[in-house]
C-alpha cells in the first residue's frame, strides 16, 4: 500500500541524488560504450578531491585485478566479474557525504566468521590507504 502523505508528514520516496541514480542506472543499461570509457568520464565529472581518489582507486583495481572489468553502476565507478559488481567507488559529492567510500557487493570474497566490513570510508589516499585497498582488492577476487 502507498505511503500517504498528510500536511506535514515527513517526505517519503527518493531524494533527489536517489532519483538521479536511477536515471543513471537506467542509462547503463542501454548504453553500448566501453566500460573503461565510460569509468574514465565519470571520474572527469567528479569534483576535487573525489577525482583523484577515485583515479587512483581506479589504477590500484586495474593494476591489481585486471579481471575485473570497469564499468559504471547507478552513475559511480565500479568494477565487475562475469557481468557482476564486485566494488564500487561512491564520491563524496554523489550523496552530499563527508566522505567517499569504496564498497564491495556480495559477489566479492571479503567474508571473515559471521560479520566483516563491506564498505570503507575514504577522506584521502596516503600510502597507507593505498597499500590497504590493493589488499582489500586482492581478498576481494580471492587472492
Amino acid at each position: 500500500m502507498a505511503a500517504s502523505k498528510k500536511e506535514g508528514d515527513k517526505k517519503v520516496g527518493l531524494t533527489k541524488e536517489e532519483q538521479e541514480a536511477m536515471v543513471e542506472r537506467l542509462k547503463e543499461i542501454n548504453n553500448k560504450e566501453d566500460g573503461e570509457t565510460a569509468v574514465i568520464a565519470k571520474i572527469k565529472e567528479m569534483p576535487e578531491p573525489d577525482k583523484s581518489m577515485a583515479m587512483e582507486i581506479h589504477e590500484i583495481v586495474r593494476k591489481t585485478a585486471p579481471e575485473l572489468k570497469p564499468r559504471t553502476w547507478y552513475g559511480m565507478p565500479a568494477y565487475a566479474k562475469n557481468d557482476k559488481i564486485v566494488c564500487f567507488f561512491q564520491s563524496s559529492s554523489k550523496f552530499k557525504s563527508r566522505y567517499s567510500t569504496l564498497g564491495f557487493s556480495d559477489k566479492a570474497m571479503m567474508d571473515e566468521g559471521d560479520m566483516w566490513p563491506v564498505t570503507y570510508a575514504i577522506k584521502s589516499l596516503t600510502a597507507k590507504e593505498k597499500a590497504m585497498i590493493t589488499e582489500l582488492i586482492k581478498k576481494a577476487v580471492g587472492r
